[in-house]
């Protein structure tokens, strides 16, 4: 059993009081200073003791110090001078006990045995909490410094009809979710809904960047990778015609896409027609770069990626072959352009065969396809039907009906790869991982449809880094 000093004056120390006497379910005994009657609850508790008298007195408090061995002291006053005279005369005798205070008047101690409360501060906090779209902070759980918070789901969010296990929960955790009035206590299997709201526990930092993540609507592609749009043109190893191609393509996915700035970077240039037109699309949202310093490829993208905040990266196929592991590295969305012809795009397909990771990017397949006025396109394979695809597909349809957007399925009894192979109408989707990186020769022989990707060299593809 626990000893607790309370000593109360005042409406605050009232209220405390009674909420203590009512809620309590520990075998604690408190004991009660007070100076007036109305301080104390109406509900007599067993557990309470009371003394009434003037806690400033030091020879009334010590006499009660020192009969009784406390393990804390609270002090709720009304009065300043009242507050500071109670507090040193505890202090001549014990320096060790634990106090927390209420403080309505920026009190400073140099104590480390002493807990501030700050009523002023901590009012605001309350109340900033009825402010819409605001994440709930734990106040008096954990640490007390952000890691344990509460949201809701909006029904615009990418994270609705995702199952926990799609959800990459690093140095964070879905700890609880409330829906209809109801906890659950998630797993692996459980779906989250619009509306739900999610406890969540974690590293302060991290969470806020989770809040983010979850309140983020459709049709802010590139964000969450950059709010910015890289094009690297190489004079000196590309053609008149591919810089034409990649720059019309860059402008095109720039005009359709939720982008700040489109940055061209220009190296190894020389005097020709086509670098006089790209000096000319310098504007208020286009940047056109130079560098005169022959530095290799790699320290001039890693160096703009940085300084410049880039979302996507677009570049040409013989720039994403010789470089390959290079924009692997960068963890940025590549959008390799084509010769067919952008205007004729009119589906983004998503070949993937793992539902856990068709959920976790389905929200940027919709956001892309949305921004660019594009279908989703699945291929439902009678040959190699499986609850995986099943799964998939049916993901895909729940928030096609949710957000408007239309997600065609396409039945077939062949490959997918062949039945695409004669098309030019198309984006494929593919998440860039690094088994990609292994030869072209081995995984041409391999099962893995997304291994395949260097079949469809000839389409226009968007790489998304597969760790987000």
């Amino acid at each position: 059993m626990k000893k607790i000093l309370i000593i109360a004056d005042g409406n605050t120390a009232s209220r405390f009081l009674s909420r203590v006497a009512s809620s309590d379910t520990t075998d604690n005994r408190y004991y009660v200073v007070y100076y007036h009657d109305k301080t104390l609850p109406e509900t007599k508790v067993e557990r309470f003791v009371y003394y009434k008298f003037d806690p400033t007195s030091f020879s009334k408090l010590s006499t009660l110090l020192e009969s009784e061995d406390f393990h804390q002291c609270m002090i709720a006053l009304a009065n300043k001078t009242d507050l500071e005279s109670t507090y040193e005369n505890i202090r001549k005798v014990d320096l060790e006990i634990q106090i927390s205070l209420i403080d309505k008047w920026n009190l400073s101690f140099n104590d480390p045995n002493l807990t501030i409360l700050d009523l002023h501060d901590s009012i605001s906090n309350l109340f900033s909490n009825y402010l819409p779209d605001l994440p709930l902070f734990a106040q008096n759980l954990g640490l007390g410094i952000g890691e344990i918070m509460e949201f809701k789901i909006p029904s615009g969010s990418p994270y609705i009809y995702r199952h926990v296990r799609s959800i990459d929960q690093k140095r964070w955790r879905i700890a609880a979710i409330f829906r209809e009035h109801k906890l659950l206590l998630p797993t692996p299997k459980t779906m989250l809904l619009p509306n739900d709201a999610l406890l969540v526990v974690g590293n302060p930092n991290v969470l806020k960047g989770v809040y983010k993540s979850v309140k983020r609507e459709f049709g802010q592609f590139p964000v969450p990778f950059g709010e910015n749009i890289y094009c690297y043109i190489d004079m000196k190893n590309m053609s008149e015609e591919e810089i034409e191609i990649l720059s019309n393509d860059a402008m095109l996915l720039h005009s359709k896409l939720n982008s700040k700035k489109l940055i061209f970077k220009i190296v190894n240039s020389k005097f020709s027609k086509v670098l006089d037109k790209m000096k000319s699309y310098a504007s208020s949202n286009m940047l056109v770069e130079f560098d005169f310093h022959q530095k290799n490829s790699k320290e001039i993208i890693i160096n703009d990626i940085d300084r410049h905040y880039i979302g996507l990266f677009v570049t040409t196929q013989r720039f994403l072959s010789d470089n390959f592991n290079l924009l692997y590295e960068l963890k940025l969305p590549i959008f390799k352009v084509s010769n067919s012809g952008f205007y004729k795009i009119k589906e983004m397909v998503f070949l993937g065969s793992d539902s856990k990771k068709a959920e976790k990017f389905s929200s940027i397949i919709f956001d892309i396809s949305s921004q660019l006025k594009v279908c989703i396109a699945l291929f439902d394979v009678d040959l190699q039907k499986n609850e995986e695809n099943e799964k998939i597909i049916s993901h895909f349809q729940n928030l096609g009906k949710i957000f408007e957007k239309r997600v065609k399925v396409i039945k077939t009894v062949e490959n997918p790869i062949m039945d695409l192979s004669s098309r030019d109408d198309f984006i494929q989707f593919v998440i860039f991982e690094k088994k990609m990186l292994s030869s072209k020769f081995t995984s041409y022989f391999s099962t893995d449809v997304e291994k395949q990707y260097f079949r469809f060299a000839n389409n226009y593809q968007l790489f998304v880094p597969s760790e987000l």
